[in-house]
């Protein structure tokens, strides 16, 4: 059941990022914006595990979930611009 919530919340916090960040270089449709969101989690649990925010085996909230999307989403935008 966890995973299920995992995508779920990845999904959102995905979504969430792409209303956030402006652009048209960034990845669509419903794999990629669950991915994004999974993603920025994770991001966000190890930016945050690294700064001392968190513990080791403690995970990132939703809203670190989106703010690790956007930061994913502000990395993919500036990779594109590039090609």
């Amino acid at each position: 059941m966890g995973f299920i919530w995992t995508i779920i919340i990845g999904f959102i916090a995905g979504v969430i990022a792409k209303f956030i960040t402006p652009g048209n270089n960034e990845p669509s449709g419903f794999i990629l914006t669950t991915i994004l969101g999974i993603l920025g989690a994770l991001c966000a649990t190890w930016l945050g595990q690294a700064l001392g925010w968190y513990r080791a085996g403690e995970g990132a909230g939703f809203i670190g979930a989106i703010v690790g999307a956007v930061i994913l989403l502000l990395i993919w935008g500036a990779i594109a611009k590039r090609r």
